[in-house]
């Protein structure tokens, strides 16, 4: 399925988060948060940013000092504070099978510290009450789609960063969710220093392949039909980043959100000059895809321009994340593929990643 459905409303938890949280400062850290053992100067320069305010879709939000204790709502922010630093003490569960929900391209970021406690949303939205036990200082939700409601009682204990107003929910670029995390870490120009390694990789992919920047592309998943990725989803951004242009029309069939399925009518969508699945697997699945006769016959797939992700391993999960860690992980293996796909050479197979 899409993996970005969530949150929906979020009810009556306060009273029972009130009862945990006790005299929490809403911005503040609890007295068992002390400061790290550093020397005056430290201290100063960590602090030095503060307070920042920032915005996004319910307003602004200003954090006072140095986050020490953050949880992670949004289904993928835990790559840009662990990039930037921080291990963060909660995350929520997306793709699953990771401890802590981080990937292997961020294991490293971990060092000698506690993988962070994992919540999850089985769609009533986020655990409120779990998370105040874990007395945050703030909270992330910048690749989410919370909700008002949620934002509120969430603020009640914690200063939160909910999704940028400019973008759908689930739309944040990475390159901007890497800096609004940041900011709120005090480490924006680390986030920026970040954001600059990973376009140098996008720009050389572009660079070595100038094919991109002439053929369209599109990317899809068999959920419930054909559902495919618009142009604010992070796993079109790959495509778009890389050169490729999206199908005409794209964002005016799918409406104000991140994708949609498509009719059986519109399967016209997906002859581009790629067709980037992302599928439960690149066997069975394969087959069944290809035996649907409107989608079978198409140009697409008898000229073997097709890429398949499988969806449920490290490369499909690193796909779906689409962060400032997880990306050069997924250039490596996406770019030999689109390469083979769009090499106006038929016969020449798109193979599957080694690992």
């Amino acid at each position: 399925m899409p993996r970005a459905q969530r949150a929906t409303r979020l009810t009556g938890l306060l009273a029972s988060v009130l009862l945990i949280i006790g005299a929490a400062a809403a911005c503040g850290s609890s007295d068992d948060d002390t400061e790290p053992s550093a020397s005056t100067a430290g201290k100063s320069s960590a602090n030095s940013a503060f307070p920042v305010s920032v915005a996004h879709k319910y307003g602004s939000t200003t954090i006072k000092s140095a986050p020490k204790r953050v949880v992670t709502i949004g289904l993928t922010d835990q790559d840009a504070v662990l990039a930037l630093g921080t291990v963060p003490v909660g995350t929520t569960e997306w793709l699953g099978g990771y401890k802590g929900a981080v990937g292997p391209w961020a294991q490293d970021k971990l060092g000698g510290a506690a993988a962070p406690t994992v919540l999850k949303d089985t769609g009533t939205g986020p655990q409120v009450e779990k998370i105040a036990v874990l007395k945050p200082d703030l909270i992330l939700a910048v690749y989410s789609a919370l909700t008002k409601e949620q934002y509120d009682s969430l603020s009640k204990f914690a200063p939160v960063v909910a999704q940028p107003k400019e973008y759908n929910d689930y739309g944040v670029p990475w390159q901007q969710q890497t800096e609004i995390i940041g900011k709120a870490l005090g480490k924006a120009d680390e986030a920026t220093k970040l954001v600059d390694g990973v376009e140098a990789d996008f720009a050389t992919a572009k660079q070595e392949h100038p094919e991109f920047a002439k053929a369209t592309a599109v990317m899809a998943t068999p959920y419930e039909g054909t559902f495919v990725y618009g142009s604010q989803d992070p796993r079109s951004r790959l495509l778009t980043d890389l050169g490729f242009s999206l199908p005409d029309g794209l964002d005016k069939l799918i409406g104000d959100t991140f994708g949609a399925n498509i009719s059986k009518e519109r399967t016209d969508l997906l002859d581009q000059d790629v067709a980037v699945w992302i599928l439960p697997d690149t066997t069975t699945a394969v087959t069944k895809l290809h035996q649907d006769k409107l989608y079978g016959d198409l140009d697409v797939v008898k000229q073997g321009r097709e890429v398949f992700i499988p969806e449920t391993d490290d490369y499909g999960n690193a796909v779906s994340l689409s962060t400032v860690l997880s990306i050069p992980y997924v250039l490596e293996r996406l770019v030999p593929q689109l390469s083979a796909a769009v090499d106006g050479k038929p016969a020449t197979k798109v193979e599957q990643p080694a690992s």
